[in-house]
């Protein structure tokens, strides 16, 4: 293949922290005093921030309010969580069927591989940690270390430049359109993973090289 680097995004690209995720956004409700949404619901938040997640959610901009959410969610599930919820942040989260074949079979090509997250990079190194395959990544970039959130490109370019590659060296595959803009963005070529919510034709106003409907024919494509 082509590519020196192929660069993921993680919430339902690579893996699945549904119940987590959907835990923090129940005890963060109900802590604001609102009625908790459902999983189905909370599922398509996945791939935005924490505040971006309560707005869509209730049409609440306020901003005292979605950082009252976002603390209530650190602490109940996230970073600054102890006990079952982070358990369930860290144990719960499942990688998805061909993550493991794929991301060791670009290991074996000699192809770089990073994630680039809106997810804290600790929770994601923690999460391979447990899973025993840590060693599969060359770097995470998790939403904790930029400034600027996805679609901006900061989170890309950083892995660009920390494993000294150049955007057009790199595939970024990812599985939301903030993905996509964000690969535009930065200059790299985008890859369409249809594990989570959004369905392919949301794609066709990006430029777009792949579709792949799971990992194990985005594998396949990729000839590794």
């Amino acid at each position: 293949m082509s590519y020196h680097g192929v660069f993921f995004d993680f919430d339902y690209t690579l893996g699945d922290s549904t119940a987590a995720i959907a835990e923090g956004y129940r005890l963060g409700f109900l802590a604001l005093g609102l009625d908790p949404p459902t999983e189905e619901q909370v599922r398509h938040t996945v791939g935005l921030t924490l505040a971006d997640g309560y707005a869509l959610l209730t049409g609440d901009h306020n901003p005292e309010r979605q950082e009252a959410f976002y603390h209530s969610f650190q602490h109940t599930v996230g970073v600054e969580a102890g006990g079952e919820g982070r358990r369930l942040m860290i144990e719960g989260t499942t990688l998805f069927p061909g993550a493991e074949e794929l991301l060791l079979a670009l290991k074996h090509a000699g192809v770089r591989t990073a994630i680039v997250s809106t997810k804290p990079g600790s929770t994601i190194r923690r999460i391979f940690e447990h899973q025993g395959r840590k060693d599969l990544l060359d770097l995470v970039v998790g939403g904790d270390e930029v400034t600027q959130a996805k679609p901006h490109p900061q989170g890309l370019r950083l892995a660009l430049e920390r494993l000294g590659l150049s955007a057009e060296q790199v595939l970024f595959c990812g599985d939301t359109v903030i993905d996509a803009a964000t690969a535009q963005a930065g200059g790299c070529d985008f890859c369409a993973v249809l594990n989570g919510t959004t369905k392919a034709d949301a794609f066709e106003r990006f430029p777009c090289v792949h579709t792949a409907p799971d990992l194990a024919e985005l594998k396949r494509w990729l000839k590794v």
